[in-house]
């Protein structure tokens, strides 16, 4: 049970680094994990459309800075 408290933790403290957009992209890829029916793994080619549809998001400049997110988390 401890193993699977600090998994959880250091998840956590990965996805606490993430900008917003690639909390969003990887929100996605954890939707579509848990929304195949049957339980089912996404088969690897929508997992890399995802990876790609990520990606150029990044490439496109839509994404927050580190600095930029730590100016907002500021003012929360």
């Amino acid at each position: 049970m401890g193993h699977i408290l600090d998994l959880d933790k250091e998840l956590t403290g990965y996805i606490s680094r993430l900008s917003n957009p690639q909390k969003k992209s990887l929100l996605a890829v954890i939707k579509s994990f848990l929304q195949k029916e049957n339980h089912t793994a996404i088969d690897l080619i929508q997992y890399n459309k995802e990876i790609d549809a990520a990606m150029a998001r990044m490439d496109s400049g839509s994404f927050v800075s580190q600095e930029d997110l730590e100016i907002e988390a500021a003012e929360w």
